[in-house]
């Protein structure tokens, strides 16, 4: 009953292609990631260039989906969908058939960011369709396009290693053209109201839970993209694998976090958004507390996978918070948080890269992640009092944030509103 009453209560095909168009965007986002030791040798990379090789892309990411989040807001979220994945071939295009030096794939990964910037518009898109009490789920779902790393991380090191860097970048475009195609045919935005005022813009930027929101969503998006995005690099040099080895490890590591993420919505929506986040927080620092050890690479890897999953659930359940903060602005508020999102994974393997070329290994980066995590986990702990004053009481509800009891907080007005499962 309950499947069926979700399918009715929006509309499934934009969903579905919603899906579609963050999955391909997705593994064109992430693509230099799983082709940087081919890169990497051809062009005699230190660590550094290394990691911001993998790093340009997630930061054009950022730089691009406010301008995306701002279209779908003024021409709707299909037009600017269409827009985005015409634009995605040409860096594409700039891989296939000019990218030599170094500068030419800084430039390649900065454009790249078009991709990433999909984000802004395959969300918004799938979420007006459907009410509130289903956000974590529908967000969750329309996220789980991250799965399209798996398909970056398992087949780009193998086309790779046959026909070579320039010819991956080719026939990444047939499936780009192919959900082109799809979505073309099947999105459909909803029922449109007027765009909101270029004030609101500036107004959401003077909120603290915009940046606070950005902040959570930095760490669990930008850590696992971030990820995937250097963990190529990470196992070919700290196991000595092979290239393909070093993607397929990658691969499965990536799995957990690609399809948790609905489920992490789920949760979301069952217990609160708050609650699940903090959970998630404090998990992830343990996970990678543990990887920074450097185990034999066989619980690395079960580490790994963990980690990934948890903060795949994590951006499920940020995106359960977003729309429920900023119910008339999602749009935009999409926007600045998924380009923080990017920002994270941007400093996470130039970071990486950094600290590895200055110790010589890499449990200083899965460190410094960890404490990141720690830190994220008691600055949400300490938001609960402020967050349960500020925010309205309905959107309090279905966070979780009611629920929630921590010595020292203050009775408000809010509170008398029980908590229904």
């Amino acid at each position: 009953m309950e499947l069926k009453k979700f399918l009715k209560s929006g509309h499934f095909p934009t969903l579905l292609s919603s899906l579609f168009y963050f999955d391909i965007s997705f593994m064109v986002w992430v693509l230099l990631g799983p082709l940087a030791p081919f890169i990497a040798v051809q062009l005699k990379l230190s660590a550094t260039q290394k990691g911001l090789l993998t790093a340009i892309p997630l930061l054009g990411g950022s730089l691009f989906r406010p301008i995306l989040g701002i279209l779908a807001d003024r021409i709707g979220g299909r037009r600017t969908g269409l827009l985005g994945m015409i634009l995605t071939l040409v860096p594409l295009v700039i891989g296939w058939r000019f990218a030599h030096e170094l500068w030419q794939y800084y430039a390649l990964g900065l454009l790249l960011g078009i991709a990433g910037a999909s984000f802004a518009v395959a969300l918004p898109l799938a979420s007006r369709w459907y009410p509130p009490e289903q956000q974590g789920l529908v967000l969750g779902l329309a996220g789980a396009g991250n799965s399209g790393t798996l398909l970056a991380t398992l087949f780009a090191p193998r086309i790779a290693q046959h026909l070579g860097v320039q010819a991956t970048f080719a026939i990444a475009m047939i499936p780009v053209l192919a959900i082109l195609l799809f979505f073309a045919v099947f999105a459909k935005d909803s029922q449109r109201t007027a765009p909101p005022a270029w004030g609101v813009y500036g107004a959401l930027l003077r909120e603290a839970d915009t940046y606070w929101l950005s902040f959570f969503y930095c760490l669990t998006f930008g850590g696992f993209v971030g990820l995937i995005s250097y963990l190529t690099i990470f196992f070919a040099d700290q196991y000595h694998l092979s290239k393909v080895q070093a993607g397929d490890f990658t691969t499965l590591v990536v799995i957990a976090g690609s399809f948790l993420r609905p489920v992490g919505g789920w949760f979301s929506d069952k217990i609160g958004g708050y609650k699940f986040l903090l959970i998630v927080l404090f998990s992830a620092g343990l996970c990678f507390a543990f990887t920074a050890t450097i185990p034999a690479i066989a619980t690395t890897t079960c580490l790994l996978f963990a980690g990934m999953g948890i903060l795949g659930m994590g951006n499920g359940a940020v995106f359960q918070l977003v729309p429920l903060r900023f119910q008339s602005r999602v749009g935009i508020a999409t926007g600045i948080v998924g380009a923080a999102g990017g920002l994270g994974g941007f400093f996470l393997p130039s970071g990486f890269g950094v600290l590895k070329e200055h110790t010589g290994h890499y449990s200083a980066g899965f460190v410094a992640l960890a404490f990141c995590f720690f830190f994220a986990s008691l600055v949400l702990l300490l938001l609960s009092r402020r967050w349960l004053s500020k925010w309205e009481p309905e959107a309090a509800r279905c966070a979780g944030i009611l629920n929630l009891r921590i010595p020292g907080t203050v009775q408000t007005e809010y509170e008398t509103i029980p908590y229904v499962e």
